[in-house]
C-alpha cells in the first residue's frame, strides 16, 4: 500500500473534516487509546454542541491505489468519473503522504489516529495489540450506528467482527476478486456466508444494505467501506475484462537497463529489480507489466462504480447534504 497517499488521505480528511462537524465533543482523562483497556474509559462522556446536528460519515477506502491512477490526474487511459467528481466537488489532497507505507500499519493508524510506533501494529503480521480503541468505538458511545464492510487485514487469521461496528463484512487476509471454491465463504454479522461474485461489486451491495437500515433510524452512522482492490493480483470484473487493451501504454522509466550502474542508483533500488517489487516483477504474473497494468486499471473501474453507487444511495435518501 505505499503509493495510494491520494486515494488515503484524500478520503481521511474527508472523514476528518466530518468528525469535526459532527456536533459531539468527547472529553476525558484517557483519550491516549492506552493500549491497557478494550472498552471506552467510563470517563469519556459525550457533549453535544448547541444547535448542532450530528453527520453521518462515509470513509471509503482503496487498497494499492497509484495516487495518480485517477482520469483528473491526467492519466493516459484509467476512467474515475466519480472519483473525479468528488476531487472536482471536494477536496484533493494532491501532496499527502503515509508515514508507514504498508498495508497493516496504514489501517491501524487510521482507525486509531496515532503513529505506528504508538499502535504497535508495525508489520502485515503483527497483532492489533490487546485492549487498543478504535475511534468507531467513541461514535457508538456518542449514539452512532456504525459499519465496517470489506478489507480489515491487521494480524490474525480470523474475520470475526471487532469492537467498535454493529454491522460488519469481512474476509481472512487478503480476501479473493472471485470465490477460489464453492464453499468459501466471508463472514457476515459472525456467520459464514458464501461469497457470491465479485467481491468489489458484492461489497458494495452489502455497503448499500447498512445505508438503507439507516432509512427509519433516527441517530447518525458511520461506515467504513474497505475495499480489495485494486490490490494484485489485480482481477477485473468481467465486464471491464479487456477494456484498455487496445490502449497505448506508456512504459515507466525505471524499465531501462542499467548499464554499469551509470544513472549511479543505490544498490538496493538495483537488487529490487529482479524481485517481489521490481518493474519485471517475475513473482507477480506471467503477464508482462503493460497487461498487468491494464488489469490494474480494469479493476479500478468497479472501484469507481461502487463510489459512484454509495453516492447515489444517500442521493436516494437524501442525506448526502448531511452526509
Amino acid at each position: 500500500m505505499c503509493s495510494r497517499g491520494v486515494s488515503i488521505k484524500c478520503w481521511v480528511c474527508w472523514v476528518a473534516l466530518a468528525c469535526s462537524a459532527m456536533g459531539v465533543v468527547v472529553t476525558g482523562a484517557e483519550l491516549e487509546h492506552s493500549v491497557s483497556v478494550s472498552p471506552v474509559p467510563a470517563d469519556v462522556q459525550v457533549q453535544k454542541i448547541a444547535g448542532s446536528k450530528p453527520r453521518n460519515v462515509v470513509f471509503i477506502l482503496s487498497d494499492d491505489h497509484r495516487y495518480d491512477a485517477m482520469s483528473f490526474m491526467g492519466h493516459q487511459f484509467a476512467e474515475t468519473p466519480h472519483l473525479d467528481s468528488l476531487a472536482s466537488n471536494g477536496v484533493h489532497f494532491a501532496n499527502a503522504f503515509v508515514t508507514t507505507s504498508l498495508c497493516s500499519p496504514s489501517r491501524a493508524s487510521i482507525l486509531t489516529g496515532l503513529y505506528t510506533f504508538r499502535h504497535r501494529v508495525i508489520d502485515n503480521n503483527r497483532l492489533v495489540p490487546e485492549g487498543t480503541l478504535f475511534f468507531p468505538q467513541y461514535l457508538q458511545k456518542a449514539g452512532y450506528a456504525t459499519g465496517f464492510i470489506g478489507k480489515w487485514h491487521m494480524g490474525g487469521h480470523h474475520d470475526d467482527p471487532r469492537p467498535g461496528f454493529d454491522y460488519w463484512v469481512s474476509f481472512k487476509g487478503q480476501g479473493n476478486y472471485f470465490p477460489p471454491n464453492p464453499n468459501y465463504t466471508i463472514n457476515v454479522n459472525g456467520k459464514r456466508v458464501p461469497q457470491d461474485g465479485y467481491i468489489t461489486t458484492l461489497l458494495t451491495d452489502y455497503a448499500i444494505d447498512f445505508l438503507e437500515q439507516q432509512t427509519e433510524a433516527d441517530k447518525p452512522f458511520f461506515l467504513y467501506l474497505s475495499h480489495k482492490a485494486v490490490h494484485s493480483n489485480f482481477t477485473p470484473e468481467d465486464r471491464y475484462k479487456g477494456r484498455f487493451g487496445e490502449k497505448e501504454f506508456d512504459r515507466p522509466d525505471s524499465e531501462d537497463k542499467v548499464v554499469g550502474n551509470d544513472r549511479n542508483l543505490p544498490r538496493w533500488l538495483l537488487d529490487q529489480r529482479n524481485s517481489w517489487h521490481g518493474v519485471d516483477f517475475p513473482y507477480h504474473s506471467e503477464l508482462d507489466i503493460e497487461a498487468y497494468y491494464k488489469r490494474y486499471c480494469e479493476a479500478l473501474c468497479s472501484v469507481d462504480d461502487s463510489v459512484g453507487t454509495v453516492l447515489e444511495q444517500l442521493d436516494k435518501m437524501g442525506i448526502r447534504d448531511e452526509t
